[in-house]
């Protein structure tokens, strides 16, 4: 199953096109829109229930579904614009509620995370108005992913320079699409 991870607020997307433009190569999947789930922060009462639950290694409660929807994904779309040198709110809400001990991650005779995901790759889609730096976005992401989820490979495609006067976003995000459209999957 693709999971495609839609964290785009704006209704006319430039990053959800991209995405859109990936997942049409890639082929059937399932949506998650993090915007408009019902996904909380975890206050002190939902940590302390969650912890509860991991200890008895029972994962039956509602709470647990988006980490197990991401657990079992062969292949994950995360499709974020950048936010102020980030991504928005609603993906770092989706991370903290998904980063579960036992099925998504297990804590290692290392003492170290190691990742029990399925995938095999992860996708990181966004568009910025300006210069994209890397840094305080997918890189986070892709460190999440290979070093804690187990996903062996991350691929970014990402269009900037949107917003500028001298630049033709039309034409960027056109020029990108046909480029998803000739990379190899």
């Amino acid at each position: 199953m693709i999971l495609y991870i839609k964290s785009c607020p704006r209704e006319e997307s430039r990053t959800d096109t991209l995405a859109k433009a990936l997942l049409e190569r890639l082929g059937e999947y399932e949506e998650i829109d993090v915007v408009n789930e019902d996904l909380h922060p975890l206050n002190k009462d939902a940590l302390s229930f969650r912890e509860a639950m991991i200890a008895q290694g029972n994962y039956s409660n509602p709470m647990f579904q988006y980490a197990k929807q991401f657990a079992f994904a062969d292949t994950i779309v995360i499709a974020a614009p950048f936010w102020d040198l980030s991504f928005p709110t609603a993906l770092k809400t989706y991370i903290e509620n998904i980063y579960v001990t036992g099925l998504v991650t297990q804590c290692g005779e290392d003492d170290r995370p190691h990742g029990m995901c399925k995938a095999n790759k992860l996708y990181y889609v966004t568009t910025a108005g300006g210069p994209y730096d890397p840094s305080y976005s997918y890189e986070y992401i892709k460190a999440l992913a290979t070093e804690h989820f187990g996903i062996k490979e991350c691929e970014l495609i990402h269009a900037d320079m949107l917003d500028l006067d001298s630049s033709d976003p039309e034409k960027i995000i056109s020029d990108k699409i046909q480029e998803i459209q000739s990379m190899t999957l």
